[in-house]
């Protein structure tokens, strides 16, 4: 028996793709449409529906860019501009990616180390998990410039700043999975270690470590998607001249909305990317180790 058309997984995700477009085009002809009577009001001038349902998908400066506006922008700043170029998405998302990678690295250590500790230690639990969920209710945007000034103070710039900042909103979800992939571990199988005179070290690599797995990546999925957007967080305070942060407030500065969405566009596929990296490496990963990702 065939799967109805509407039960399948591309009918939902197309269906859903078209209706956004479709009210987005509805949302720009509204707010652009508004933008250009004020106009014509200001100048004295008569218009009439067609004149501004005609023009209101080409404002130079639109209030909401329809979505050709903002593919088009993509496909010149990522394909006819030269990656070197300050101009170039390319070179704008490459700065990103670096201080978004590092973040991560920094986050998915930091995270597993804190949920180790965790586990095998009941006193850190009471003491030290009260203190790292409280560190997500802190507006990133209001630490982000106290972590550049300190730093900054202490003679470090560059790309560790930001990364920093990455690394302080990846490694939240990385701990929480860990500790309940760790926690998950089969007593049956830790007791018959047991009866065998296993080592914590080797409960942790033959028994914890291999049920936490799943987890693991589960939760890196969330820690890349959040490391990317405190990476682009972090571009805003720091007067970075490159990465999609800085793309984003220099279109704020000029009023340019066209390269506002064209820059979000390219982080929601550079994100989109990371997670699906993730995705391949964690079906790897656990086919290898026997599960069924």
């Amino acid at each position: 028996m065939q799967t109805p058309l509407h039960h399948r997984s591309w009918f939902a995700v197309l269906s859903t793709v078209i209706a956004v477009i479709a009210i987005w085009y509805l949302a720009a002809l509204w707010l652009n449409g508004q933008q250009l009577i004020k106009t014509y009001e200001r100048k004295n001038q008569s218009w009439q529906l067609t004149d501004i349902v005609q023009q209101a998908y080409a404002v130079k400066r639109p209030m909401l860019p329809p979505p050709h506006q903002v593919v088009q922008e993509w496909v010149k700043t990522v394909f006819q501009t030269k990656p070197s170029s300050k101009r170039s998405l390319v070179f704008h998302t490459i700065v990103t990616l670096q201080s978004t990678l590092l973040g991560f690295a920094l986050g998915t250590v930091l995270g597993i180390l804190i949920a180790v500790g965790i586990v095998h230690n009941r006193t850190l639990e009471s003491s030290f998990m009260p203190w790292v969920i409280a560190s997500q209710t802190i507006p990133i945007l209001a630490i982000a410039p106290i972590i550049v000034v300190v730093l900054g103070a202490m003679s470090i710039t560059g790309i560790f700043p930001k990364a920093v900042i990455a690394m302080y909103l990846s490694f939240f979800p990385v701990t929480i999975g860990m500790v309940k992939g760790l926690r998950s571990a089969d007593r049956l199988h830790m007791e018959l270690m047991q009866t065998y005179f296993a080592s914590s070290s080797q409960l942790f690599w033959k028994v914890r470590w291999y049920s936490a797995q799943p987890y693991l990546f589960a939760s890196l999925k969330i820690a890349i998607a959040s490391a990317l957007v405190g990476a682009i967080v972090a571009e805003l305070p720091t007067g970075s001249q490159g990465g999609l942060g800085a793309r984003l407030l220099s279109g704020s500065y000029y009023g340019q909305t066209v390269q506002i969405w064209s820059a979000l566009l390219m982080a929601s596929l550079l994100g989109a990317s990371l997670v699906f990296c993730v995705s391949v490496l964690e079906k790897l990963m656990l086919r290898k180790r026997g599960y069924q990702a």
